[in-house]
């Protein structure tokens, strides 16, 4: 089970709660640096082109009819 938050209400929550910036470095530190070094490329292209991405129901329903 997880929660999904737009990227932006993610900022704003750990622009207001500290305590979150930390928790989220805490939970990185396991990740390999090549992969830290994606996800960081990631999250920058993503800061960059906020309204170019998918919609991720559309996009999962758009694989699965074309299967």
């Amino acid at each position: 089970t997880g929660v999904f938050i737009p990227i932006e209400d993610w900022q704003i929550l750990k622009s207001r709660y500290a305590e979150l910036q930390k928790e989220e470095s805490e939970t990185t530190i396991n990740l390999a640096s090549w992969q830290k070094e994606i996800l960081k490329d990631r999250l920058n292209d993503y800061l960059k082109n906020p309204s170019d991405v998918l919609d991720f129901d559309h996009t999962i329903s758009e694989i699965e009819n074309g299967l």
